[in-house]
Parts: C-alpha cells; sequence; structure tokens
C-alpha cells in the first residue's frame, strides 16, 4: 500500500475530520498540468493545517476574531517593547540632553539611564570632553582663505594670519539650544575676535614678538561673547600658524626686517661697549678713591705716629738733656750714613797728603769704571790708624 494512502497516517499525521474536508474547497484533481504526481507530500496540505492551528490559538475558527486574552497579550508585549525603548547609555565622555515634547526637561551624566518613550521624551547626546578644532584663513596644507585671512593691522597695515581655535563643550543644554549651528558660530566669533585685536596692534608685533599677546587678548574676548551669548562653549586655546604680509610685498617686508635686525645688533653692539667702558672708568674711579683713602689714613697714623714719639722724646729730654742729645746725633749720623760711601781718614801723624781712588766715591749700584792705568810708585806710607768720626761738643 502507498504510503500517502489515507488508511495510512504516513509522515504528516492522520487526516483531517470530515467537517474540516467540507470546510476545505475542494481542489480539482486535472487541470492543464494534469493530474498530480501521487509520489511527492502535499505541501498545500500542511500549510493549511499550519495556518488553522495557529488560528486556533488566537480566534475560536473562522469568522470568529480574536480571543481576548490573545489580544492583551498583544497589547501587553508592544507597550513593554514600547516601555524598553526608553532605555538608553550615556558614555563616560558624553552629557545627555532630554526634551519633553521639544522642551528641554534635564541632563543626564554618564551611565544607564531611562527617559520616557517617544514622542513623549526624547535624548540627544553630546561630547562634553571632546577637543574640536576649527581652521580659520585656510586649513593645514591647504591653500589660504583671502577672505577669512587677510587683517587690517593698527598701523594700516594688512597681514595675511591663519589660525585655529580649540574648543570644547561646558554645558550641553545650552550647546544645544542657543545655536542652531554652534560650529559656524564659533568660527564667526574666532574671526570677528580676531579682527579686532588685530586691528589695534601695529604689523610688527604680529610678525614677530608680539604673537602671545595677540593670541591671549583673542582667546578672552571670544569667551566673553560666547559667554555673552550663552553658547556653552569653553575656549581651550587659540593659535597663529602663520602671519605673513602679503605675498605682493614679502621681499620688501623682509628687507626692512633685515635693515631692523641690523639696527638692532649694532644698537647692542654699542650698548655692549658702553657697558664696558663704563665699568672700567668705574673700576678706575675706585681704585683711585681707595688708594687716596689708604694714602689719607697712611699719613695721618704717621703723624699720629712721629707725633706721639716726639712727645715721648721730649719726656726723655727734659729728664736727660745730654745723654738724649748724643742719642739723637747718633741715631740721625746711623741714618744718614747708612746709604752713603764713606772713607774714614784719621789725621793724626800725618805728614804728607792722602790719595785716594776715583772710585771710592761713586754710588754702589753704580757700575764698575774701567780700570785707570796704575800710578807711579809712591814712597811707603806709615800705616794710618782708624779715624772716629768728629761730633759736636754737647
Amino acid at each position: 500500500m502507498p504510503w500517502n494512502d489515507n488508511a495510512n497516517p504516513g509522515p504528516w499525521g492522520s487526516p483531517p475530520p470530515d467537517d474540516d474536508r467540507r470546510d476545505r474547497p475542494q481542489r480539482p484533481q486535472g487541470g492543464p498540468q494534469g493530474p498530480r504526481n501521487g509520489g511527492g507530500p502535499e505541501f498545500d496540505d500542511a500549510f493549511e493545517r499550519l495556518r488553522r492551528r495557529v488560528g486556533g490559538v488566537f480566534g475560536g475558527g473562522p469568522g470568529r476574531g480574536l480571543r481576548p486574552g490573545a489580544a492583551v497579550a498583544i497589547a501587553g508585549g508592544v507597550l513593554a517593547l514600547w516601555a524598553l525603548s526608553g532605555l538608553y547609555v550615556v558614555q563616560p565622555n558624553e552629557q545627555a540632553v532630554v526634551t519633553t515634547f521639544g522642551a528641554y526637561s534635564r541632563s543626564e551624566g554618564p551611565g544607564l539611564r531611562y527617559h520616557l518613550p517617544a514622542p513623549i521624551e526624547r535624548v540627544e547626546k553630546v561630547p562634553v570632553t571632546t577637543l574640536n578644532r576649527i581652521d580659520v584663513g585656510g586649513a593645514g596644507g591647504n591653500a589660504d582663505t583671502p577672505e577669512e585671512s587677510l587683517m587690517l593691522t593698527g598701523d594700516e597695515n594688512i597681514v595675511n594670519l591663519n589660525f585655529s581655535v580649540t574648543w570644547r563643550i561646558n554645558d550641553a543644554a545650552r550647546y544645544v539650544f542657543s545655536t542652531r549651528n554652534p560650529e559656524e558660530a564659533v568660527k564667526a566669533v574666532a574671526e570677528s575676535a580676531m579682527r579686532e585685536v588685530v586691528g589695534k596692534t601695529p604689523l610688527q608685533p604680529i610678525l614677530t614678538t608680539g604673537r602671545g599677546q595677540v593670541q591671549q587678548q583673542a582667546a578672552e574676548l571670544m569667551q566673553r561673547t560666547l559667554d555673552s551669548w550663552g553658547a556653552g562653549v569653553s575656549i581651550v586655546e587659540v593659535q597663529i600658524r602663520s602671519s605673513n604680509p602679503p605675498p605682493d610685498v614679502v621681499a620688501a617686508f623682509r628687507d626692512v626686517s633685515n635693515a631692523q635686525q641690523d639696527a638692532d645688533s649694532a644698537v647692542n653692539e654699542a650698548n655692549t661697549y658702553r657697558n664696558r667702558v663704563v665699568n672700567e672708568a668705574k673700576g678706575d674711579a675706585a681704585k683711585i678713591v681707595q688708594s687716596a683713602q689708604g694714602y689719607r689714613e697712611q699719613s695721618v697714623r704717621d703723624a699720629y705716629g712721629e707725633a706721639s714719639r716726639f712727645s715721648q722724646i721730649l719726656g726723655e729730654y727734659r729728664r736727660a738733656p745730654g745723654v738724649t742729645r748724643e742719642r739723637l746725633y747718633l741715631e740721625t749720623m746711623e741714618r744718614v750714613l747708612a746709604h752713603s760711601n764713606k772713607v774714614v781718614v784719621s789725621g793724626k801723624g800725618t805728614t804728607a797728603p792722602i790719595i785716594l781712588p776715583p772710585d771710592v766715591f761713586q754710588p754702589r749700584n753704580a757700575p764698575a769704571p774701567a780700570p785707570a792705568p796704575a800710578p807711579p810708585a809712591a814712597a811707603p806710607e806709615p800705616a794710618q790708624p782708624q779715624a772716629q768720626a768728629a761730633r759736636p761738643n754737647p
């Protein structure tokens, strides 16, 4: 017997009851394609049975609609899914802005949060710790934008200035609701503030050493303007990338800059020479003053010493005049004769004149004269005793 015989359940189960057969429309056995092949499964019958079983779960049969319990279950599932759609996660670098029917409600920090599902409440996440950058006058590596970079300085010159602004969000609610396009607002404020600062500053400081001051003033002016708008933006840094004269006059400005550098070099050299000469003159003056002060001190002390010595000698003279006069005479002769050539001649027992050689009276440190020819031999003279220097009687 074939497997699809009605008496045998086969792989698809028992055939449906008679009432189900009556409800199901009879399919014609013939047709353009001829009778069905008895060797394959009846897929239409399987799908029909599956549909009826599902319909039996949610309904009471054909034409009866859904069961009340099934409708409640479906509604509850849909409501649960709608309620769970309000869960959201705020990352550590973000701040969530919650709006109720489009109006600001609250701000939420990092973590797992919940809001009433749409369309009651909506959430917008804003990165509050991310550093944003805006280039004014042309981005790095790209051509300059003349309408942004050309500015008029305080001394009525033109400078080609490119700069960047680094900023971040410090209040997410104000950032979302204060301005329609915050980035464009920051860029417009940056360009306006820089033009105002450059318009009050001469060209030379902008090109050389005044960039730091210009950057600081521009950042402060930008922050004041954005705070007055309530933009919720904090300016971190303003950095001038390049500041040059217009391309048509770059060569002339370089010549002026070189001349200025030469002038500064000459001034520095002159200041160095002045400082050296002045310091040397001050040193010489101080040396002379100190020498004069030392000489004055020495003279005063010598005078005091001589006066004290004279007072002491006067006291000794009053006590012993003869002895004191003799001692003064001897000391004076000792000082006088200590640095002179001396020849002591005794006049006792001499009958012939005494002839002394000429080199006896020459200074001791003078070079010795050439030897003179020897004089003729003279008669021997008696030995001369050593004479003593005569001294006055007291």
